[in-house]
């Protein structure tokens, strides 16, 4: 019996050993993986204007190393969306790298009326800077009016300001908000007569020779090239005719057919700003990216560094073509083999496995309504002038004067707070009021007042998206929402803006270190981003995120 008592004991004492060293043999492996997730470099990239459908409508014409690579080798969040409306370039980008809405960052469009100034003004405007690199105005930027810090601002933050971030857009508003206020440098691209990259004084007082160097290449200029397919037009068969109604087409130019003649319309203009509105302003700035991967150093160390890449280009042509057209389609495969050319340029110089990626963009875009309607789908244009008449014709009747509007932008109407109480009037009565009014015109669908938004909690659907893009300080005292397929805007090519699921629904895909391949049809929007950045990295969340880290994400 004792015998038998102790070889019991020896086997019990025995497998508690080995059970203890493989709990410490864990524990070491999941602090030395926690420590490896660490990558020299996260890369962030916003496509300007691209709806998640782009992916799936041009799959089988990508490259096995551009958007493919991502989708089978990284995460794809199938279901990812703006939770804010104005969906808009400067929200969105704030928006990604904020981790929170225009109700917390302030950036509530590119453009909007400042109630305390009179004044409409731009998102990253500041005439307390200057230009660096040029003599116009172009670089007077910072991100002064972004209220947060961004997931860029973090990573340095965490490294004691010795990590690097470089943010690069052919759109300032593109360059300058996901840098954050800590950026090394934001630099973005000045066409006019001059073809360079320049910046503004908020972040260097002269462009390092790198960036002159750049400049004085020819570079730029070596995109002054006819603008044709890059495959058989004829394999295009994902898009719609190439000559039609629906379309817009450069000044100077009769067709708006294949091939488009841009070095002769260059020499006409002078204006190198036309490349922006073709795949070259892409291919460019992946150009300009790939030099400041190698020229600054970027993932040589051990302490992470940030570069922040946007392509505007996809902008500027949804916004003159549509999105069925096949220039749509031929930019998208032209930035696939510039994304190809620029990830295999972060294998060679950062190492493959070393860097963090993602890929989303700063909003989607409708279908153009005069496509819509030919196919007999509810759509259309609201007519403004007919709105702003009857509406001041409204105004003169209930109040006794038009001047108790001071504003309408951005789809709100902003009222002058002094007349309202000059007239002795309750303001949320002017409010509803108004609203009432305004829901009776033709193309709009729904309005809300201030008094709501601050009033109620909204949970999920349009009033929960125009919630979050209400900042208490900055947004107007009514809210009009237009019908789906509805826009303010040219009778040819696509827009954005509203809080309707085609400018909502973007991409959203993570690869490389610490990315388990995968994906998911889970709702995750595109605050969630810094987050889960910041908890890939094991730092701080950006300090107004309201946003959550996508678990799945992780290995």
């Amino acid at each position: 019996m004792k015998k038998y008592f102790v070889a019991s004991l020896f086997v019990s004492t025995m497998l508690l050993v080995n059970a203890l060293n493989a709990q410490k043999k864990n524990k070491e492996n999941t602090n030395d993986d926690l420590l490896r997730v660490k990558p020299k470099l996260v890369v962030g990239i916003v496509v300007d204007q691209m709806r998640y459908d782009y992916i799936t409508r041009f799959y089988d014409h990508f490259g096995n190393d551009g958007f493919k690579r991502l989708v089978e080798q990284g995460f794809n969040c199938k279901n990812n969306h703006f939770n804010y409306a104005p969906t808009s370039t400067g929200p969105g980008h704030t928006s990604v790298y904020t981790g929170t809405t225009p109700a917390v960052h302030g950036i509530i469009g590119n453009n909007w009326y400042d109630k305390e100034i009179d004044a409409s003004v731009y998102c990253a405007s500041d005439d307390t800077y200057t230009s660096v690199g040029t003599t116009a105005d172009a670089g007077k930027m910072s991100p002064h009016r972004m209220g947060v810090t961004t997931i860029t601002d973090e990573v340095r933050l965490s490294s004691q300001m010795q990590g690097k971030t470089i943010a690069i857009a052919l759109k300032d508003r593109g360059a300058v908000l996901p840098g954050g206020h800590t950026a090394n440098a934001a630099y973005w691209f000045h066409g006019a007569n001059e073809a360079k990259w320049i910046t503004s004084s908020y972040y260097m007082n002269q462009l390092p020779k790198w960036v002159n160097d750049f400049n004085s290449s020819g570079k730029a200029q070596s995109y002054k090239r006819e603008w044709n397919t890059l495959k058989d037009i004829k394999e295009y068969k994902e898009s719609g005719t190439d000559n039609n109604i629906f379309e817009g087409k450069f000044e100077g130019e009769s067709t708006t057919s294949f091939p488009h003649n841009t070095p002769a319309l260059l020499d006409k203009t002078k204006d190198f700003d036309i490349i922006k509105a073709t795949p070259f302003g892409n291919s460019l700035t992946a150009d300009f990216a790939i030099e400041a991967l190698k020229q600054e150093g970027l993932g040589k160390d051990d302490i992470t560094d940030f570069l922040a890449v946007s392509f505007s280009s996809t902008d500027y042509v949804g916004h003159m073509y549509g999105v069925n057209s096949k220039e749509v389609q031929d930019t998208y495969l032209r930035l696939d083999a510039d994304l190809e050319r620029f990830f295999k340029a972060l294998d060679k110089i950062v190492g493959e496995g070393e860097y963090t990626l993602f890929l989303t963009a700063d909003h989607g875009a409708v279908e153009v309504p005069t496509y819509l309607k030919s196919e007999k789908i509810p759509s259309g244009y609201i007519d403004t002038a007919a709105n702003k008449k009857r509406l001041t014709e409204f105004l003169q009747y209930k109040y006794g004067t038009e001047d108790i509007i001071k504003n309408y932008s951005n789809d709100q109407i902003f009222l002058d707070h002094k007349i309202v109480k000059n007239l002795d009037l309750s303001l949320a009565d002017v409010q509803v009021e108004i609203a009432q009014e305004v829901l009776g015109y033709d193309a709009i669908d729904r309005v809300y007042t201030a008094n709501q938004m601050w009033s109620y909690n909204y949970t999920h659907g349009i009033p929960y998206i125009l919630q979050n893009g209400y900042n208490q300080k900055r947004s107007g005292d009514v809210l009009v929402v237009l019908k789906p397929g509805f826009i303010s805007y040219n009778t040819t090519g696509s827009t954005h803006g509203s809080p309707q699921i085609y400018d909502t629904h973007a991409p959203l895909l993570f690869y490389g270190m610490g990315v388990k391949p995968g994906s998911t049809v889970n709702r995750t929007e595109i605050p969630d981003i810094a987050p889960t950045i910041s908890a890939l990295l094991g730092i701080s969340f950006p300090n107004g995120a309201t946003g959550k880290p996508i678990t799945e994400v992780f290995k």
